[in-house]
């Protein structure tokens, strides 16, 4: 288990210092699709994501890479996360070490460690996610990449001074 590193330290400085990651489970037919994330915590912006009708490893492995390749494969980023068994992994922890980021988790039963993750997770269910779930595995990717698109580019956030994350990020940029 790696540390707890960030210590809820959610204010950074640069794009590509921290990223958090987490996994939710969204309802299709009488099954779960699990939908991995990983976020920007600079101006909240979603950078990498997958999903899959299994929670593993390969999952979380597959947002990260996305994010690495995105983000234009940064060395030194600090992953946070919770302690789930995707990310204690030695398959997770492995793609760390092989992109040159740093780890650190949440302690055991404290939510609040990640709470930026939960945060945005909050805002797909309340604010997107039909109450019923999703007739299919298809419409139900289709529609949350939708919200994940529509999240970053145009959703203003009280924290980015009620900017969306890539209006934030570019005026560092």
């Amino acid at each position: 288990m790696a540390p707890h590193v960030l210590k809820r330290k959610f204010d950074v400085a640069t794009v590509n210092q921290v990223w958090c990651g987490d996994v939710t489970y969204i309802k299709v037919g009488k099954r779960w699709l699990y939908f991995a994330a990983v976020l920007d915590l600079f101006a909240r912006r979603i950078v990498g994501w997958s999903f899959s009708m299994i929670s593993d490893a390969t999952l979380t492995c597959e947002a990260l890479r996305m994010a690495i390749e995105l983000r234009g494969r940064p060395k030194d980023v600090l992953f946070h996360s919770d302690q789930g068994c995707q990310y204690t992994s030695h398959k997770f922890r492995n793609e760390l070490l092989e992109h040159g980021l740093r780890q650190s988790m949440s302690r055991k039963g404290e939510c609040w460690d990640n709470a930026p993750m939960e945060r945005f997770f909050g805002s797909l269910k309340s604010e997107w996610v039909p109450e019923a779930g999703y007739g299919s595995e298809h419409e139900a990717r289709a529609d949350v990449q939708r919200y994940v698109s529509r999240y970053n580019i145009t959703r203003p956030h009280s924290y980015n001074d009620y900017r969306s994350p890539v209006a934030r990020e570019k005026l560092v940029a």
